[in-house]
Formats: structure tokens, C-alpha cells, sequence
């Protein structure tokens, strides 16, 4: 065999041990992403256990993810997944309140039930704030994979560092991007195509915030784009359809795009 191909096969070999020993299997990475959000919420009812029955069951599958990334700690694993499960209260809490946020401000919502089992922004929703916990506690790589994820399976792209307040609502929500260092305040509204992006992207600029800042009680309807780490939104404040931000906006104010549309008969 060709020597070049040769040392190209004992590369990869030695590439997929150190894969192996550093990086959790990406399967069941996914799997524990979604029986996290059907643990806090059971749509899959008929696969139900108790709810301790189930707890000990993710603790043991969460201490396995974080072994590799830990260096093979097994006390270290079994604290982080200790502490995480200790912060679960105030996710569900603050989840049920992003699903009432949802039924009451959208007409096409007609019960809490039907927000939680079908809504692709509540699922993203849901497994940012189980991410972010993590990214929190310090843990490596594996909140990126959940927030992978679920952006590949509702186009819903969340950073699990960025910050999101309470009450929180993403309506439709394809091609929806908040990037790490967004910051988003109470009761925020967000529809699809919406960017919450960087003005530049440079590796240099990696431990600076780039991304904006949403006040309380805001709308961002869909096709928005705003940029930039000194951009601020202010409270209650509507930002319209297709706009392209780059600076700061007060409070109480509307930006809208206006396009010129001309209308003619045949």
C-alpha cells in the first residue's frame, strides 16, 4: 500500500482515540438534550418513569458525557451533575413562564398543552436554558452540541452563553440567530429571521461583547437585523419588520423599514 496512504490511516487512527477519550459520544449527547426537556415536560408520556426514577437515570447519563471532558474526574462529574440538577427548579419555573408568554400573545396558541408539545420555540427555548446552566457551571463542548442540535432540527440558532430574561418568546422562529454575548431582557418577542448579531468577526474580539442588548417588554419582528455589542435596545420599544440596526435606540421607540412598493393595474 501507498506510504502516504499508509500514514494517512495511522493519523486518523490515533485521531479517533483522542476523539474517543476527550469528546462525549454526539448520539447521546442529543438523546440526553431531549430526555432533560421531557423530564421538566413529559409530551412523551407514554415512555414515562417517576420523576426520581428518571432523575437518578439522567444523572448517571450526565456523569458519563462529563466524564471524558473532565480528564476522567469521576468526583468532578458527579458534582457539576450534582449542581446542574440543583439549578432544574428555576428552569422549569422560568420555562413556564416562556410557554404562558407564548399562549397569551399568540392568537394561534389555544392552550398550554399545544405550546409545549408543538412549539419549535419552545423547544429551542427549553434546551437553551438547560444549555446555558451548563455553560454556566463551566462544562466544555456539551452545551454547544445541544444547541446544535436543536438548531439543526427547528433553524432556531441560540448561543447557550447568551443571556435571556424571563417570559421569553420566539414565534415560528426559523432562521433565528442570537449570538453568545446577547443580552435579552423580560418579556421579549421575537419573530422568525430575526439576528442578534456581531458587527465584525474577528478572532481578536472573541472574549469582548459583540452582540446587542434588548431591553424589557421589546418586539422584534421578523427579518430584523441588529448588530453590534454597544447596540442597545430600549424598553418597550418595536423594531419592524425587515430593519437593519446598528445603533443604540431609546425606550418606547418604533424603527421601521418603509420600502417603496408601487402598485399598478394590468
Amino acid at each position: 500500500m501507498h506510504t502516504d496512504l499508509e500514514q494517512l490511516f495511522t493519523r486518523l487512527d490515533a485521531d479517533r482515540a483522542r476523539l474517543a477519550a476527550t469528546i462525549p459520544p454526539k448520539e447521546e449527547a442529543q438523546a440526553l438534550a431531549d430526555h432533560l426537556t421531557n423530564f421538566l415536560f413529559p409530551v412523551h408520556w407514554q415512555h414515562y418513569r417517576p420523576a426520581k426514577v428518571q432523575y437518578a437515570m439522567l444523572r448517571d447519563d450526565l456523569i458519563q458525557l462529563l466524564h471524558p471532558l473532565l480528564h476522567r474526574d469521576n468526583s468532578a462529574a458527579a458534582a457539576l451533575a450534582d449542581a446542574f440538577f440543583l439549578q432544574l427548579p428555576k428552569v422549569h419555573a422560568a420555562l413556564l413562564e416562556d410557554a404562558e408568554a407564548m399562549l397569551h400573545f399568540d392568537p394561534a396558541a389555544t392552550c398550554l398543552e399545544e405550546v409545549i408539545a408543538t412549539y419549535p420555540g419552545f423547544y429551542a427555548i427549553s434546551t437553551y436554558r438547560i444549555a446555558h446552566v451548563l455553560h454556566c457551571l463551566g462544562v466544555p463542548l456539551l452545551p454547544r452540541v445541544f444547541s446544535e442540535y436543536v438548531h439543526g432540527k427547528t433553524g432556531i440558532d441560540i448561543h447557550p452563553a447568551a443571556t435571556i430574561g424571563r417570559s421569553f418568546f420566539i414565534d415560528h422562529g426559523t432562521g433565528v440567530v442570537i449570538g453568545a454575548t446577547a443580552v435579552i431582557g423580560n418579556q421579549v418577542k421575537i419573530y422568525q429571521g430575526v439576528t442578534l448579531g456581531a458587527l465584525q468577526v474577528e478572532k481578536t474580539l472573541a472574549h469582548v461583547k459583540r452582540h446587542p442588548t434588548i431591553g424589557d417588554n421589546c418586539i422584534i419582528y421578523a427579518n430584523s437585523t441588529i448588530l453590534g455589542g454597544n447596540t442597545v435596545i430600549g424598553h418597550d420599544s418595536v423594531i419592524g419588520g425587515n430593519t437593519w440596526v446598528t445603533e443604540s435606540v431609546p425606550p418606547k421607540s418604533i424603527v421601521l423599514h418603509q420600502p417603496q412598493v408601487k402598485v399598478r393595474s394590468k
